[in-house]
């Protein structure tokens, strides 16, 4: 890199809150604001962006309106939802199906609200009347003895995927029991926002789950209330659906399928932005953090389902990586990733890592480049001349501690694919107690300019 670049780089990378003004200065936590509660609280992943992080990029993108805004990591509807609530038309893609019920969801605002919450209070009430049959009361801890009820469980290969102690028996039996009278509901047109009230609830109020740098069992509770916890997420849902008007009905469509598929759904000259945060390369399996609702729920229920859900995502971690895998095809004229990849390799060598994880560490990054420089040429016949594209990502150091700086390397993979790289944007930095060292996490700003 000659020096006028460097110093060109250094000016690009400039600090969000200055790019977008003062609403931006919570971006230094991926927390939930107060006011931006409605309908994206309604199921959220722990590392999920903010909503003020979108909306200011849609402003910025689109001042004048028109265009469809395009997610293609939509996680739990961020930008689909912001999209919506800004009177734009968005569509997702999400390989995750607890995700896609999610993002789908919350951008579902044809359900009436009424309906919605006289079924939910008529599902409550059946069930409390079959966990009183046994004893057993939603609203005060359990007194009895567990041994002498017959509880509900799940088929073995089923509980052998979930994280070991992370929902307690009774408060099991009792989303069994709740999801038994929800599923009679299959068909109308409120039963998927049943589900992801669910979905929630056992995250939120039933599990034993605890989330950190990575998901884990906490404390085990011995009972916790279930069905009044479901019926105050369902109100929830109503008072957000109450709020909005009309003119918020524009249309948002998320697909369940791999973002790197995107023009097999899409029509060519359709996007006129993109705002998505895909994953970075580290050693967190993402599909952990939504296990348990995803098994309750039978969107995974056998190892070879979830072996299929993985090969749908972007190889990030060595728990995806598998034998056909070829997307590093997509990165052989690129040397700083080759480069890259062989540093962490002798570093492993250096170090006599010798697990078969760590011998993975090399290929999966690049496998991760490759797939998204995949993802990239893919998605250049969907975008109207001019589009503008965010990527939230991240550095990391998660492999034997050689950074990765993801943003500069997706940069240069965009610019070779045609795309020019408009800026680099600091999100907020992070200290990784592994190395003692601040990660940035950086919104890279692209444009698509139409050759």
């Amino acid at each position: 890199m000659t020096l006028k670049h460097a110093v060109q780089e250094k000016a690009d990378r400039t600090n969000l809150f200055d790019r977008l003004g003062g609403d931006v200065k919570r971006s230094s936590s991926n927390a939930l604001a107060s006011e931006d509660r409605a309908f994206h609280d309604w199921y959220r992943f722990v590392l999920a962006f903010p909503a003020h992080l979108v909306r200011g990029y849609v402003g910025e993108f689109l001042p004048n309106g028109g265009g469809v805004i395009l997610d293609l990591f939509c996680g739990t509807g961020t930008t689909v939802v912001e999209a919506k609530l800004s009177g734009h038309e968005s569509v997702g893609f999400e390989a995750s199906p607890i995700a896609h019920l999610a993002s789908s969801v919350k951008t579902d605002w044809s359900v009436r609200p009424d309906l919605l919450e006289d079924q939910a209070r008529s599902i409550a009430q059946n069930t409390n009347r079959a966990l009183r049959r046994q004893s057993i009361r939603d609203s005060a801890p359990f007194e009895g003895v567990l041994e002498q009820i017959s509880l509900r469980t799940l088929p073995p290969e089923s509980a052998k995927l979930l994280i070991k102690n992370s929902i307690s028996p009774l408060p099991l039996h009792k989303s069994l029991l709740l999801l038994d009278r929800i599923r009679k509901h299959e068909g109308e047109t409120y039963y998927h926002h049943l589900l992801l009230a669910f979905a929630k609830t056992l995250v939120a109020h039933a599990s034993n789950l605890r989330f950190g740098p990575e998901v884990g069992a906490g404390p085990q509770k011995m009972d916790a209330p279930v069905v009044g916890s479901w019926l105050k997420e369902i109100h929830a849902m109503c008072e957000d659906l109450r709020s909005v008007s009309a003119d918020h009905h524009v249309a948002s469509q998320v697909f369940l399928a791999d973002s790197r598929e995107a023009a097999r759904f899409l029509g060519d000259g359709t996007i006129g932005a993109v705002i998505t945060s895909p994953p970075y390369p580290n050693e967190k399996d993402y599909t952990r953090t939504t296990r348990l609702e995803s098994v309750l729920l039978g969107f995974i229920t056998t190892r070879e389902e979830l072996r299929a859900f993985k090969r749908s995502l972007i190889r990030s971690n060595t728990r995806g990586v598998y034998k056909g895998d070829d997307d590093d095809n997509w990165i052989s004229q690129y040397p700083a990733i080759y480069e890259l990849a062989d540093e962490i390799e002798k570093r492993r060598v250096a170090l006599g890592k010798t697990s078969g994880f760590e011998r993975l560490y090399a290929r999966v990054t690049r496998l991760y480049f490759g797939g998204m420089a995949r993802h990239l040429a893919s998605l250049r016949p969907l975008l109207r001349p001019g589009a503008m594209l965010a990527y939230v990502v991240g550095d990391q150091a998660s492999y034997l501690r050689v950074m990765i700086r993801t943003g500069q390397l997706l940069a240069e993979i965009a610019k070779d694919l045609g795309y020019e790289h408009v800026r680099t944007d600091l999100f907020r930095t992070r200290f990784a107690t592994a190395t003692k060292q601040e990660l940035r996490e950086e919104v890279l700003v692209l444009r698509w300019p139409g050759h």
